[in-house]
């Protein structure tokens, strides 16, 4: 069984994991889209995403760049 877009947490741990450095804010929807579809073990339609999906799979991304990450690396933190 693959993942799909609902499987916010596991997506965004593993996009994490090919990716530690990049700041995961950084990426345009189109191309987090782009990074997920790819992933060996997506098994969803494509065209089924939402800008809810994509954000929510940002956001644990972003949770797991900031576990591993200084505060002061990060540019979209809050001050």
């Amino acid at each position: 069984m693959g993942l799909k877009w609902g499987d916010a947490r596991v997506l965004g741990e593993t996009l994490y994991d090919l990716d530690d450095q990049v700041h995961p804010l950084s990426i345009r929807f189109t191309d987090l889209h782009q990074r997920i579809v790819s992933l060996d073990d997506f098994d969803d339609d494509p065209e089924a995403s939402t800008e809810g999906h994509l954000e929510s799979i940002q956001m644990v991304w972003y949770e797991e760049w900031q576990e591993d990450h200084d505060p002061e690396e990060d540019p979209y933190a809050r001050t």
